[in-house]
């Protein structure tokens, strides 16, 4: 039936057999599928991280809440276009996952369960969600990966072996994957006042600053200041498409700009 299909490509390992159209593959001397019309839709699917640390909000809003507004935008206009938007929400381990499906009802759903859901753990484990989206997900699908990557590439290493990093290239291969770094501005620079114990949200770990000091501002903001390169060095080393938002600026014309520097991409 010619409605079903709308192009025929190259057979990739994994194609399902049936799909080989004979003819053009006797033709051509290699062989080629058709590509069905619903596999077109690419769905979108939302990893958003709730650790302990997107618990934390120098501003009017925590990092979770911020999280939860991009992604929301994100299901809102894949819903308008009618693509199937699924959420997956991680700890250092998966909490929910709420498969690719269409509808109001969905969506509204999703929005609640990124703002209201309360995680079991307190970890993060980045390796771990995405392999798991990489046995869920039967065929390729936009992935956003919202966190702080502050727990990234720490000692986490799933029973695979491989690390967020090599995970992270993996699931780009197989999806599209695109990296929402989540940032708050209190994590680059200490505010001048006195005495601070800064304690990791998901570690426990209490660390004593004199913030009245220069010196340790200047070597906590040079330290974040490393990271954060270091962490764009490594997405750009991965190939991944990545995206910075502050926690204190608005997000959405940042957004679109990404989204008509990739079309212009697709296009060319």
């Amino acid at each position: 039936d010619l409605m079903d299909f709308e192009e025929l490509r190259e057979y990739m390992p994994g194609d399902e057999v049936r799909d080989i159209d004979w003819n053009v593959t006797y033709r051509m001397g290699r062989p080629f599928v058709k590509r069905f019309r619903e596999e077109r839709e690419l769905a979108l699917v939302l990893a958003m991280d709730i650790s302990a640390s997107s618990a934390f909000g120098s501003l009017r809003r925590t990092k979770r809440e911020f999280a939860a507004e991009i992604a929301g935008t994100l299901a809102i206009s894949a819903s308008r276009s009618s693509d199937k938007v699924a959420l997956l929400l991680f700890s250092d381990q998966v909490e929910l996952f709420l498969p690719p499906r269409k509808g109001r009802r969905h969506i509204l759903r999703l929005i609640r369960e990124m703002l209201f859901f309360e995680p079991r753990r307190r970890g993060t484990n980045i390796p771990g969600a995405l392999t798991f989206l990489n046995h869920v997900l039967p065929r390729r699908a936009i992935v956003f990966l919202l966190t702080d990557f502050l727990h990234s590439f720490g000692p986490h290493r799933p029973a695979n072996g491989r690390d967020a990093v090599q995970e992270i290239g993996l699931t780009n291969a197989r999806h599209d994957l695109v990296c929402v770094h989540l940032h708050d501005p209190r994590e680059s620079l200490l505010p001048p006042a006195g005495l601070l114990t800064v304690e990791d949200a998901e570690t426990g770990e209490l660390l004593e600053l004199d913030s009245s000091r220069a010196a340790v501002r200047e070597r906590f903001a040079a330290t974040n200041a490393e990271r954060l390169a270091e962490l764009d060095r490594t997405f750009r080393r991965a190939g991944v498409d990545t995206l910075r938002f502050s926690t204190a600026e608005p997000f959405a014309q940042s957004l679109q700009r990404f989204f008509e520097t990739r079309r212009g991409r697709r296009r060319g």
